[in-house]
């Protein structure tokens, strides 16, 4: 008897799933060719909300005032922030960190700009002492990319 009732229950199990399958499905006719409009527009507006993010540190005043949420409100008519202070990075710099920024790997931006992995990790840790010296410290490549996007040396849609 209690055989039957184990041996049923899987049997009801895909059924349950074709029933949610069903339910969240939209069928054929549902997408529009808006739909995609509509997905890219909102990606734009994520990453330009992303852009302009900043992040206090304790103890330090926030730089840029944040924009006040509106419902209609679209990205590009957004309230310009104050600018962030600036690092006087070298075009060496600027262009060690771009290339990393666009390669996997620090032995990678080593070959592709013909200098050694010691020079590229140094011209890194002059990077982001020049930030930490400017109250944005960056010690990830995460970082990095917040600051170098912030900072108009890499366009988000570069990477």
């Amino acid at each position: 008897m209690t055989v039957t009732a184990i041996a049923a229950a899987p049997a009801a199990a895909p059924a349950t799933r074709e029933a949610a399958r069903t339910r969240h499905s939209r069928g054929p006719g549902s997408a529009s060719s808006g739909a995609a409009s509509a997905v890219d527009r909102r990606r734009r507006e994520a990453l330009a909300r992303l852009s302009a993010r900043v992040m206090p540190l304790p103890g330090r005043p926030l730089y840029a005032a944040p924009a006040p949420a509106t419902a209609g409100r679209q990205a590009d008519a957004a309230v310009p922030a104050a600018r962030l202070p600036q690092p006087t990075l070298t075009d060496r710099e600027v262009e060690v960190l771009r290339t990393w920024l666009m390669l996997d790997s620090k032995p990678a931006v080593a070959e592709a700009l013909y200098i050694s992995l010691g020079t590229v990790n140094t011209h890194l840790t002059r990077i982001r002492a020049k930030y930490a010296e400017l109250g944005r410290p960056a010690s990830t490549k995460a970082a990095l990319v917040a600051r170098a996007i912030q900072d108009d040396i890499v366009d988000i849609d570069e990477l």
